[in-house]
């Protein structure tokens, strides 16, 4: 499968999804995802100042951003995606929000200047696009220097002993609950989505090549949810 048919395959998979997108979520995680959302939340929120901008690439129905601006008074949060769909229950969710900004835009090429934000994240998403190292770059681009970059996603565990159990359920009976009948194609891309994706130490090497420094990562579920953040470098004077 080449870039642009991953694409469209994906937009297909997110613009169906949308409207059930929060509930299913939940199932599968057999309700962790909250407390995995929370950590990337925390974490970003303490690296950055009241007054700051903040940007949630991928930000689907916008979980993340509404917690982002909720975490923090002062802050302005911006949620890329770029379903429609998506956004439209994103911007459901935050209506009358001011602190909170919504855009339809490609993670490949951010509609942002240089240094424009305190921080960005990423969460469930950078396995779905079609080129991992450059959304990186264009996410190491838009923060500042010394700003912090987040991926928050699904991965295969590095533990032999927890895999088979692992590949048992997101296999065969995360699609069932995810999608059920109907939409079992679409839950069984999702998994098959995170077995291409770079393992941990693969994602965090490229962070390291893509610029970002002091790169760190923390795992829940025994590997299976894992953050992996990096910082963008201060300017030389």
């Amino acid at each position: 499968m080449d870039n642009q048919q991953k694409r469209a395959k994906v937009y297909d998979i997110f613009q169906t999804l949308a409207p059930r997108y929060d509930r299913a979520n939940a199932r599968i995680s057999l309700g962790l995802e909250r407390g995995w959302k929370k950590l990337l939340v925390n974490r970003l929120l303490a690296g950055i100042g009241a007054g700051e901008q903040a940007l949630d690439v991928c930000c689907g129905t916008g979980d993340i951003a509404i917690a982002l601006a909720d975490g923090k008074a002062g802050l302005r949060v911006t949620g890329l995606d770029f379903s429609p769909a998506m956004l439209a229950v994103a911007k459901e969710k935050g209506e009358g929000r001011p602190d909170l900004h919504w855009v339809q835009g490609d993670a490949m090429q951010l509609p942002f200047p240089d240094g424009t934000f305190g921080a960005v994240c990423i969460s469930f998403g950078l396995r779905n696009t079609p080129d991992y190292r450059r959304v990186l770059r264009e996410m190491k681009r838009v923060v500042r220097p010394g700003g912090k970059v987040y991926c928050l996603d699904s991965f295969v565990p590095d533990n032999p002993v927890v895999l088979p159990a692992y590949r048992l359920y997101f296999r065969h009976l995360m699609p069932v609950l995810g999608g059920g009948r109907k939409f079992h194609e679409q839950y069984t891309w999702l998994y098959q989505s995170t077995e291409r994706f770079p393992r941990r130490k693969a994602l965090m090497r490229q962070f390291a090549r893509t610029g970002l420094v002091r790169v760190q990562s923390r795992s829940r579920m025994f590997g299976a949810c894992v953050l992996v953040e990096g910082t963008k470098p201060e300017e030389r004077t």
